[in-house]
């Protein structure tokens, strides 16, 4: 029997936003220098907090709302779009773009991560899987209508539980390395999404929020059973092991990566420069 490759888990808890996007970025770092194993990290947000893609423009923001309900504010160093991250579990990724059998297209390589969240949904009792959106058909049924929210965004593979999406996630490469990081939803405050965002006109607003229900989902309107936050990560623990054909070993930070993830918490995503710089 072929021993299987071991990677390490990290559970960080909740962290600010800065940190955890600091810690997401100096795991990748330390990794790209050979000097820790492939990182599954898990992690939630205090406060909630919204979180946008590297490119996006900052104006499409409502900061006054933000501050409004209290939320945080961080820019990803990954593309795509804005994230209520409330009431959720966050995971991360970070691995090396030669790790054997990982694939050079992002798409592809998106693919292979996202094993892990498609078994921890069956882990679930869900009936997930994952859809190529090769065909114009299958683009077009989950196509965005142009919300700044990133679940109305389609990525080259979508992971669908009963026809809608279910797991928002994003990918960066840097240095060699692949971090792609993402949310399980489990619940979500929609109007409070979308009183975040800037749109156009009240009318403009409303027709993206429908069309945003009807190609998305949350983990807790799926089904009567409510599936905490504990049963989910026990559940999406043993989906990315098997998932990835990996063992996970509990771990912590190293040193150098706890130092790194503190300086880019200050000097980076906690700092207005990097985050209002579009």
């Amino acid at each position: 029997m072929t021993k299987k490759a071991r990677w390490r888990f990290i559970d960080s808890g909740a962290q600010t936003p800065a940190m955890n996007m600091a810690i997401d970025e100096a795991i990748l770092t330390i990794h790209s220098q050979g000097k820790t194993p492939p990182t599954v990290r898990f992690y939630t947000w205090d406060p909630s907090t919204l979180s946008i893609g590297y490119f996006q423009k900052e104006k499409e923001i409502n900061h006054e709302a933000v501050a409004r309900f209290g939320l945080g504010f961080v820019r990803r160093a990954t593309g795509g779009r804005a994230v209520l991250h409330d009431q959720e579990l966050t995971y991360s990724v970070v691995v090396s773009e030669n790790y054997p059998g990982m694939p050079s297209q992002v798409n592809e390589a998106y693919r292979v991560i996202s094993n892990g969240l498609l078994s921890g949904f069956q882990r679930l009792g869900f009936h997930a899987e994952m859809v190529s959106l090769a065909s114009e058909e299958e683009k077009a049924k989950y196509a965005s209508m142009g919300s700044s929210a990133c679940f109305d965004s389609p990525s080259w593979y979508e992971l669908v539980v009963e026809g809608k999406k279910i797991a928002g996630s994003a990918q960066t490469r840097q240095k060699g390395t692949i971090l792609q990081h993402g949310s399980i939803l489990l619940d979500w405050d929609v109007d409070k999404l979308f009183e975040v965002l800037n749109f156009s006109s009240e009318r403009v607003m409303e027709r993206m929020k429908q069309s945003f229900l009807e190609k998305a989902v949350a983990i807790n309107h799926l089904s009567d059973r409510v599936v905490s936050l504990e049963e989910a990560r026990t559940a999406f623990f043993q989906g990315f092991q098997e998932g990835l054909d990996v063992d996970l070993i509990p771990g912590e930070l190293t040193e150098d990566e706890r130092l790194l993830a503190e300086q880019l918490a200050q000097e980076k995503y906690g700092n207005s420069e990097w985050n209002f710089k579009r």
